[in-house]
């Protein structure tokens, strides 16, 4: 038997006198999407955070690929980063005005020493197109992009280090519902093409009863209850 992808002990998380995570535990496969769920303020953007180790928690275990991550320093960290990358949930917000998409894309290679001169333009043109955009599009702007179209640069930006998780916190809920569907489409057509492993933050019961594999009931910090949609 594999070990999970993901394995999460005892998480807690707190906020000054506030507990936003009161011992979260659940695991994750690859191929796998588990969808957080609950009202706003229960504890799922939180436990995002402290899966990807962008706020320590304050207890518990977060278990990557087989590696304890929160003992880590943030130097021990830094490889592994790119293999757990988060979508947000704002299309516009998650990439700056100021740049290209195609810079935009670009840059978690030259962030990780990947990039190469030569090859590189062809590596975000590939990517452009893996998420169903025209390459051509990589010389706009993103106020120049439709909310669904930005979405996928998000995405595209996301896959560029090879990851094996994915963190999307919202990725659809800033969308208009015609362009929802083609979003989440996408996002099972590559998890079934890589393999990948999904943490799904929502609050919307359609979208996850579409997406999910399995389901996480949060409220005040607690998981209340786990169930399949299908």
């Amino acid at each position: 038997m594999t070990d999970p992808l993901l394995d999460v002990r005892g998480l807690v998380v707190r906020y000054g006198p506030v507990t936003a995570v009161d011992h979260v535990s659940f695991t994750l496969d690859a191929g796998e999407t588990l969808a957080l769920d609950g009202p706003s303020g229960c504890g799922k953007s939180s436990t995002a955070l402290a899966v990807l180790q962008l706020r320590r928690p304050h207890a518990g275990r977060v278990r990557f690929e087989g590696r304890e991550l929160t003992s880590l320093t943030d130097r021990e960290l830094r490889p592994l980063r790119p293999r757990m990358q988060p979508v947000f949930q704002d299309p516009y917000g998650s990439l700056s005005p100021r740049h290209r998409i195609r810079d935009a894309v670009a840059e978690p290679l030259k962030a990780q020493g990947r990039w190469n001169a030569d090859d590189g333009p062809a590596r975000v043109a590939e990517l452009l197109e893996k998420v169903g955009l025209d390459p051509s599009s990589g010389d706009r702007r993103p106020h120049e992009l439709s909310g669904g179209q930005c979405q996928r640069a998000g995405i595209a930006r996301a896959l560029a280090c090879e990851p094996r998780l994915l963190v999307l916190d919202e990725p659809v809920s800033a969308l208009d519902a015609s362009v929802r569907a083609g979003v989440l489409n996408l996002l099972a057509d590559l998890q079934d093409e890589l393999g990948l492993g999904y943490l799904f933050i929502c609050h919307d019961r359609a979208v996850v009863r579409h997406v999910a594999d399995r389901v996480i009931e949060m409220r005040e910090g607690r998981i209340t209850s786990e169930w399949r949609p299908r």
